[in-house]
């Protein structure tokens, strides 16, 4: 049925558990993972405002995270025992580059967990898995 999912992660509890929910469904599958991770684009004021030495800091620290969450996420694959290539996206909307991505690789799923929010939290923080669901010509699995 599927051959490629696409996971996408952020590194929180929440999204760990879609790691763990895609690994398992490849697994029984026989099918092969990329998993992803986006990082998001300084906002304009921001780099305005912010020195040379903020903004080095800042992708240090963001490099060595996403280093983090793609180990990790190689880890669980290679314990889970599932083919897994891993991708940082960087610069990018989280929803845009998982649509994409997902058409670029040919990958047949998405895979990704959601908070659930309701009503005004959901207009508030907005949802990156709503956005997926709306763009993607790809099927979306969520996990909660």
């Amino acid at each position: 049925m599927y051959k490629h999912i696409l996971i996408a992660t952020d590194g929180s509890e929440l999204s760990t558990k879609g790691l763990d929910h895609g690994l398992k469904l490849a697994k029984q599958l026989g099918a092969r993972v990329t998993v992803v991770t986006v990082t998001d684009m300084w906002a304009a004021g921001a780099l305005a405002t912010a020195g040379a030495t903020a903004i080095a800091e800042y992708d240090a620290a963001i490099r060595a995270t996403v280093k983090d969450i793609l180990a990790e996420a190689k880890r669980f694959a290679d314990e889970t025992g599932v083919e897994c290539e891993t991708k940082h996206i960087p610069n990018r909307y989280a929803a845009d580059a998982i649509v994409e991505t997902a058409q670029d690789i040919g990958a047949d799923l998405i895979v990704m967990a959601s908070h659930g929010r309701r009503g005004i939290r959901k207009m508030l923080l907005g949802s990156q898995t709503t956005e997926v669901l709306t763009s993607s010509t790809v099927p979306v699995l969520v996990v909660r």
